[in-house]
């Protein structure tokens, strides 16, 4: 579904936000990032290339760009089943100095596929400004979702909470959605992000 108000899907300006370009580009190189494309490529190819669809985000100041997958990016998510569940980890961590950690869960020593679709999230230029963030195009780069198919994964609870805690908090001041909240928990009872094992 196209998100409203934008027609022209092509026709926009899209930058890579610092706080995108440290989780999708980070220097330890994991491969669980972006792979086989450097930031620069990347932002280029997302202002070159017209999305296969535009989706709506949990707010009107966010849009999922869905692309082919150009890259050598593997799905982000993996599904947990009695083969793998042992594979599971978890901690407490922040994704900035600033926020306060959070529990988290993921895989360690699984193989996911390549992934067929990126949705790319993106904020305006004033909500970023909110956050703290300054860019000169229309669109920010927050995120990014590496999937076999091309519809969104939904956010993660934690994320929810956080967004509905404010910008003080790392989040962007969106209050709860609880029917969204309780599909969010269906999926990621089923599914965890994976990382590479420490060597």
């Amino acid at each position: 579904m196209l998100a409203a108000g934008f027609d022209a899907i092509s026709d926009v300006s899209i930058e890579l936000t610092q706080f995108a370009r440290i989780r999708l580009f980070p220097c330890s190189g994991r491969r669980n990032a972006i792979d086989g494309c450097s930031p620069k490529a990347f932002q280029q190819h997302l202002n070159e290339v017209t999305p296969v669809k535009v989706l709506e985000g949990y707010a009107p100041f966010c849009q999922l760009r869905v692309y082919r997958n150009w890259t050598r990016t593997r799905c982000t998510t993996v599904a947990i089943t009695p083969d793998n569940a042992q594979l599971l980890k978890s901690a407490y961590e922040a994704r900035t100095r600033d926020e306060l950690p959070v529990l988290n869960r993921w895989f360690e020593g699984v193989s996911p596929p390549l992934a067929s679709y990126l949705i790319v999230i993106v904020y305006d230029r004033e909500q970023l400004q909110k956050e703290g963030e300054s860019i000169a195009a229309e669109w920010g780069i927050v995120g990014c979702m590496a999937t076999d198919l091309p519809e969104e994964v939904p956010m993660a609870p934690i994320t929810m909470m956080r967004n509905a805690l404010g910008v003080d908090e790392g989040g962007s001041g969106v209050p709860l959605d609880r029917d969204a909240y309780r599909r969010s928990v269906e999926f990621w009872s089923t599914h965890a992000n994976w990382r590479e094992a420490p060597p």
